[in-house]
């Protein structure tokens, strides 16, 4: 129910903006066209851009989907301690002996 209701006040906040815009572009249009030094935008502009930014805010928050856990707690939550095993794996030079070197085996030492 949240989703659906938050796409329309997403969709309603950027029709808002856009009329805000054209709004804007209208009335500094007519100015230079009368001549006269370009001053504050009228207040109705002003409220109809801010509405559709209180708009935008809880339909983008009602749109999106919930947050996921991306700390470190919550990503060891999901593996098991086979996977998480905090010992580093090229700690042990024999493991990568033969995976660099083949099946050959060093010579015994004097």
């Amino acid at each position: 129910m949240s989703r659906p209701l938050g796409r329309a006040l997403v969709a309603i906040s950027c029709l808002a903006l856009v009329h805000a815009a054209y709004s804007t572009y209208e009335y500094l249009s007519t100015l230079k066209a009368l001549g006269r030094p370009a001053g504050s935008l009228p207040t109705s502009i002003i409220v109809e851009a801010l509405g559709a930014l209180l708009l935008f805010l809880p339909g983008t928050t009602l749109a999106t989907s919930p947050l996921q856990d991306v700390t470190y707690r919550g990503e060891l939550a999901k593996r098991t301690i086979g996977e998480s095993d905090a010992r580093m794996g090229f700690a042990r030079l024999s493991a990568r002996g033969r995976a660099l070197f083949g099946d050959v085996v060093a010579p015994p030492s004097k």
